[in-house]
């Protein structure tokens, strides 16, 4: 029935003005993959509100097992998008790992992850961690206060074990940025060794999303990095305790994309901007009226179709609190944003992030200047497919063109320190003095041979 009605208002538009901005789409039904996070939302919303049966597509949601399974989706052409994490089209488009080139014209949200430890390894650290009047913890919490309880495992023999959910995850940089923040060193990969392991303090491990509460609880990992609503899913156990949330550790960073193989987007360009229509209204309803609409969102996300979680632990972090230790919760109200900020505008600068960790902890072999950089990410971020999308919308009275930035050069102005947990400010045009300017990680010509960072 939401079909046929869409269907019928769909034709009642053909005699409005907005009609003349129905896009001869190349191709109408579609699928699109994604992994059971909150941060889906704007493709669910999309769905469920009839935003993409308004740009004449016909669409099929389905959750994915794993970011590989997503991306090996995407380039096979089973699937026609996908959620993915920002890291997969940069590795694979520059042949990390698999090699295709992907793009986005569309950054799905800010923020959103968070890092939890058990709740054993808490009341190690929490001796180390200031506390205010009232005896509550003082956010942000640094890495520093974990290093002492690290140095005690290494002198007992026992290795300290923490996950994340991919090699070119969001949260395996956040949680290698905050240990690196704190004095810990998180790793390095190289040409003979892709464990990213070699020189480090914590051993980071891959593990898929659903499975961190489960595998922390059984002893496997100590703590780990992941989006929601698995962090609050610990907290609701009661085996755990986020420490920390990456709004903290970077405020308003970017965190997933959607993403289409290049041939994809080539052969089929209006249905990119149609897509892209579709999700740029999921994410201004999701943010309008400061968040009215998140739990209704809650809603649709707790279905067993989407994330699957309880309405309660969903709406922790979405309708904008956090819980950090059982009854500390806080006020985080741009803990998920998924329009305001420009968060959908695909940003060079977010890519070159993204690629300066890379390169920093190896995962990008040997140096390059700033100049790569800039070539990679305008050959994967396509703000100019986004603002196609938008100028359609603002035409149509769907959005309102104060709303976008028409005038930008596709680089934000730079991050500055106080933004960021170690007071590093972060400039994306000058990636190479950025790597310099942080203490631990590789740098100008320094390479891993070996078990050994040399240069």
């Amino acid at each position: 029935m939401k079909r046929i009605a869409s269907l019928l208002a769909a034709t009642t538009m053909l005699v409005s003005p907005a009609a003349a901005e129905m896009l001869d789409v190349e191709k109408d039904e579609l699928k699109f993959g994604f992994i059971k996070l909150t941060d889906m939302a704007p493709l669910a919303v999309a769905y469920e509100k009839g935003y993409f049966e308004d740009e004449g597509l016909f669409v099929t949601l389905e959750a994915q097992a794993n970011w590989k399974v997503l991306l090996d989706g995407v380039i096979s052409g089973t699937l026609d998008g996908a959620h993915m994490l920002a890291g997969q089209p940069l590795a694979a488009t520059i042949g990390f790992g698999t090699e295709a080139h992907i793009v986005t014209p569309f950054s799905m949200d800010l923020n959103g992850n968070g890092i939890t430890v058990s709740n054993e390894i808490w009341s190690q650290m929490k001796q180390h961690v200031p506390a205010d009047a009232d005896g509550k913890p003082i956010h942000p919490i640094s890495a520093a206060a974990l290093k002492p309880v690290v140095d005690a495992y290494k002198d007992q023999g026992k290795p300290f074990n923490m996950g994340m959910v991919f090699p070119v995850s969001t949260h395996n940089y956040e949680l290698r940025y905050w240990l690196a923040a704190g004095g810990l060193e998180p790793g390095y990969y190289s040409s003979e060794n892709v464990t990213g392991q070699i020189g480090a303090d914590v051993l980071l491990s891959v593990t898929p999303p659903p499975q961190m509460p489960a595998t922390m609880e059984a002893g496997t990992i100590y703590g780990y990095c992941v989006g929601e609503p698995w962090n609050q899913q610990a907290v609701f156990k009661g085996i755990g305790v986020p420490v920390i949330t990456d709004y903290e550790l970077w405020k308003n960073n970017p965190e997933k994309v959607f993403g289409l193989s290049a041939e994809f987007q080539q052969e089929n360009p209006n249905t990119t901007i149609a897509i892209t229509k579709a999700l740029i209204r999921a994410a201004i309803w999701l943010d309008e009226n400061d968040n009215a609409n998140r739990p209704e969102a809650v809603e649709i996300l707790s279905r067993s179709e989407y994330v699957g979680a309880d309405y309660e632990v969903i709406a922790n972090s979405m309708t904008g609190t956090f819980e950090y230790e059982k009854g500390d919760k806080r006020e985080v109200p741009d803990f998920n944003v998924f329009f305001r900020y420009n968060a959908t505008y695909p940003f060079y600068s977010d890519a070159v992030w993204y690629l300066t960790q890379m390169r920093r902890w190896g995962q990008i072999s040997e140096a390059k200047p700033d100049s790569w950089y800039d070539e990679v990410a305008k050959s994967v971020y396509k703000p100019d497919i986004y603002l196609q999308a938008a100028k359609m919308l603002v035409e149509e009275g769907l959005a309102n063109e104060a709303d976008f930035p028409w005038q930008s050069d596709g680089y934000k102005a730079a991050t500055p320190a106080e933004d960021v947990i170690d007071g590093i400010a972060y400039d994306g045009k000058q990636p190479n003095a950025y790597l310099d300017s942080l203490p631990i990680g590789l740098k100008g010509d320094q390479v891993v041979d070996g078990n050994q960072v040399k240069g």
